[in-house]
């Protein structure tokens, strides 16, 4: 909301507070425009109000918002923050999950430790890994037990973009997609496929190959299973 000078209402506290009137209306009424054309509704600053929200979307209720009717058409992409009891409703009513997560060996255990349980949403959570990472998509997932992963290249030029209040400054940047924007692409296809198949991305940062396994369950090992790429220095960050 700061970053890009939107106006203190409507905002996600409007949500929340019309989740439970008997018609809250659409989250299209709450929503503002980014200057690179996607509709976001964002958030207020503070963590308490942001708290009070989330915990109201959460109720049932609130989940009824977010999915929204059976004539309803489109996606709902909800950043729910760090994992929390609170958020665990919002989990559940996904139909997936991305969790995001640098290369590195401190950030990788950090998941195996403190991330979702795989068990519990099996078949429908990915892995986003972000940045130079160490470690082949396929040890990634047989350590940590997870079901796809999928690396994210670490494109500065292209966050500077998506903050820059000038319009369209993304759109027309580049004369081809930027690694962020075909890693992007690539991940949200996957989302948007069926299940039925778990799919390891590749170590191209760019996104752009997948494979598919042979469907197994992967067996859980500790984060010592990871075994470094070859060539590939491990990052200090």
């Amino acid at each position: 909301m700061i970053r890009f000078g939107l106006f203190s209402a409507p905002s996600l506290l409007d949500v929340a507070a019309a989740a439970g009137k008997p018609y809250p209306g659409s989250l299209l009424a709450a929503a503002s425009e980014l200057p690179f054309g996607v509709r976001a509704v964002a958030a207020v600053p503070g963590r308490g109000p942001c708290r009070e929200a989330v915990r109201l979307l959460a109720g049932e209720a609130g989940r009824r918002v977010l999915l929204g009717d059976d004539h309803d058409r489109g996606t709902v992409l909800l950043d729910v923050g760090r994992l929390t009891e609170d958020i665990e409703p919002l989990l559940d009513a996904a139909d997936r999950l991305v969790l995001v997560a640098r290369g590195g060996a401190e950030p990788l255990t950090h998941v195996s430790a403190y991330g979702l349980d795989v068990d519990v949403y099996a078949g429908r959570l990915t892995l986003a890994v972000v940045g130079p990472c160490p470690y082949p998509p396929e040890e990634i997932a047989k350590a940590l037990g997870t079901d796809s992963v999928l690396f994210l290249p670490w494109d500065a030029k292209s966050v500077a973009a998506m903050t820059s209040v000038r319009r369209g400054g993304l759109r027309t940047l580049w004369f081809r997609p930027p690694p962020l924007m075909t890693a992007a692409r690539a991940l949200a296809r996957r989302l948007a496929g069926p299940p039925e198949h778990r799919q390891i991305g590749t170590g191209d940062t760019g996104g752009g190959r997948m494979n598919e396994t042979d469907g197994t369950q992967p067996s859980c090992r500790s984060q010592h299973g990871l075994v470094q790429v070859p060539g590939v220095e491990v990052s200090g960050s």
